[in-house]
């Protein structure tokens, strides 16, 4: 496992998102005259990360309409689980689930080691063979075990709430029809703007974290070219089946070893190109034995 400095990561994305929640709060606050919006909406940023953070397991699980499986109905998943998370990590066992879509793909969730659980979807379990499921799963619990799950909060919370907060602050300013015209152009415009910031954050962090968890899963399974053989295949299932874009199943996207929907630009996807994944674990298998564990 490599030092991929997530604490410094998170801690930016957090404080990035406070920024612009506040300055849309003081630039209200100067249109109003009132400092509670400043307040208001650095509260609301605060309950709404942690809330999203610690009930990360649950909300991405109702999403997908799993079902935790005990070890009698996935003999396979099970015993690749415990190997790499027991015997190879030193990391507590986490708790699996299948999701009853066609759709491949998987995930794993959690506020830490203790409170994981990991995700397959039946689509997942037919296509791959266990060698693959292998490499899929590795990556799945490095997410865990770097802390992405905090980092994921954040970013989705991050562009849920501007995305809400915008929303009042445009219909707001357009209802109040106020004679200070330069404040409430400044407003209007730092809420359309700050939604797209944010979603470019999130985007940012969250292609950054799937090559992490690609580069250290490799590392944890000893088998780079196995995950990207089953990302090879995922990304052509995806297609053949994609996941629909509710609101749910949006929110928990980025937890996904793949965009689950298909078809989505590259540009405004929350994962990186397959193609750019695979070539860097072509890469890193290329290294030699000696880069990776045995």
């Amino acid at each position: 496992m490599h030092n991929h400095h997530n604490g410094l990561k998170t801690a930016t994305l957090f404080s990035a998102f406070l920024v612009i929640l506040l300055l849309i709060g003081g630039g209200l606050a100067q249109y109003t005259g009132s400092s509670s919006f400043i307040w208001l909406f650095g509260i609301i940023g605060l309950g709404t990360t942690f809330w999203s953070y610690w009930n990360s397991d649950q909300i991405a699980i109702r999403a997908m309409r799993a079902e935790e499986v005990s070890e009698a109905q996935a003999p396979g998943m099970y015993r690749v689980v415990r190997e790499l998370s027991s015997s190879r990590a030193g990391q507590p066992m986490p708790r699996l689930y299948i999701s009853p879509t066609d759709s491949p793909n998987a995930f794993a969730t959690g506020r830490d080691p203790q409170h994981a659980a990991v995700c397959c979807t039946q689509g997942i379990l037919r296509l791959l063979d266990e060698r693959e499921l292998r490499g899929v799963l590795g990556h799945e619990l490095m997410h865990v075990y770097n802390r992405d799950i905090l980092t994921g909060s954040i970013a989705t919370a991050m562009a849920t709430v501007i995305a809400m907060v915008a929303q009042v602050v445009t219909f707001g300013s357009y209802g109040r029809g106020r004679n200070n015209q330069g404040g409430g152009i400044g407003v209007l415009l730092a809420a359309l703007l700050a939604p797209l910031a944010a979603s470019l954050i999130q985007l940012a962090i969250s292609r950054t974290r799937e090559f992490d968890a690609d580069e250290d899963g490799s590392r944890l399974t000893g088998d780079p070219l196995a995950l990207a053989s089953a990302l090879d295949k995922i990304e052509a299932g995806v297609q053949r089946r994609p996941l629909p874009q509710t609101p749910q199943l949006r929110n928990a996207s980025h937890l996904m070893i793949a965009n689950p929907f298909g078809g989505v630009a590259q540009l405004f996807s929350t994962h990186p190109p397959t193609e750019q994944r695979i070539a860097r674990l072509e890469e890193l298998a290329a290294q030699g034995p000696g880069q990776l564990p045995g």
